[in-house]
């Protein structure tokens, strides 16, 4: 009987342990024996590989992070040590790998390949910035998290006429800092797609308290500014109390949403398709609202182009 095998690798993301669910469940109806590789491309190396069944993957599909756990492995992206893991993998009659994380973990599995590994990778990331799909396992729920706190810090802005800024992760996507910035009709939206000098983000919150805004919402990708130096320039330079906050990890755990759970089902019996018709160094994604297969070397090879439309259409709105 043909193997396959699955694992996270990067950081969780909620709606993983559904993927991993489905590509067991889904593996075990097309008479596929499953394996699970515990912590990521780490274990891989370390043979930390055991196959399971059904019973395994019960109950999980409501929970967050990665049962099988995940974990770097910096040296992964020298050939011996790939070289090591497709070894480990044969060794125990598997040659079809499930890889669930974001760029790098997709990256780290075709470096696989090339040692005789069929790979397939499903998005899982927060940062909704994996190549190949519109929409990545993790997103959703992240960004419900986020505004839930922006809706949070907002009473507490209204009530003493403050200047919120909310640091959320997207170090290199800014689609959960634009996203949430909509959804909470945040003043100011700033990402690595949409950079504005202090000036100007000063120059924006002036304008707002001016016109007699009671509080002020700035969304924050990570790493753009020290937003506890931003904070008290505008305090400063606005006049207006302002206080940073950052949201740190809170944003990756948690329950996954009815949508990631979905959509992380849909992609993990999908990879079993992908297996059955022959795919090789594929990846999964969802594109123009349909569950696609498609070239990984391709996938990453594109460069990903921001929706810059939507930082357009915030400004409308706010």
């Amino acid at each position: 009987m043909e193997r396959i095998a699955v694992l996270t690798s990067g950081g969780d993301a909620p709606g993983m342990n559904a993927a991993i669910r489905a590509v067991v469940r889904a593996a075990l109806i097309e008479e596929i024996i499953p394996f699970v590789v515990f912590e990521g491309y780490k274990g891989l190396f370390e043979d930390n590989i055991q196959m399971v069944d059904r019973s395994f993957v019960s109950e999980c599909i409501n929970r967050g992070g990665t049962i099988i756990g995940t974990a770097r492995l910096p040296q992964f992206v020298n050939d011996d040590v790939q070289k090591k893991c497709a070894d480990n993998l044969k060794d125990k009659g598997i040659t079809n790998l499930v890889v669930i994380g974001g760029d790098g973990s997709y990256r780290g599995a075709l470096g696989l390949s090339r040692f005789g590994i069929r790979v397939i990778c499903l998005p899982g990331t927060i940062d909704n910035d994996a190549p190949g799909t519109d929409y990545t396992i993790g997103f959703d729920t992240a960004l419900n998290t986020i505004v839930e706190a922006i809706d949070r810090l907002r009473d507490t802005s209204n009530s003493h006429q403050r200047c919120s800024i909310i640091e959320v992760m997207g170090r290199h996507c800014g689609d959960l800092a634009v996203h949430a910035g909509i959804a909470t009709g945040a003043e100011l939206i700033l990402s690595s797609e949409r950079v504005m000098t202090k000036e100007n983000i000063l120059d924006e919150l002036f304008n707002a308290k001016a016109s007699g805004k009671r509080h002020e919402l700035v969304v924050v990708s990570e790493n753009l500014f020290d937003v506890n130096k931003l904070a008290e320039e505008i305090e400063e330079k606005v006049g207006m109390e302002t206080r940073a906050t950052v949201l740190g990890h809170i944003q990756r755990g948690g329950r996954p949403s009815g949508k990631d759970r979905v959509l992380a089902s849909l992609m993990g019996a999908r990879a079993i398709d992908a297996l059955k018709m022959d795919f090789d160094s594929c990846c999964v994604g969802m594109v123009n609202n349909q569950v696609v297969v498609q070239d990984l070397k391709t996938c990453l090879d594109v460069v990903r182009m921001p929706d810059l439309g939507m930082y357009t259409d915030s400004e409308r709105l706010k």
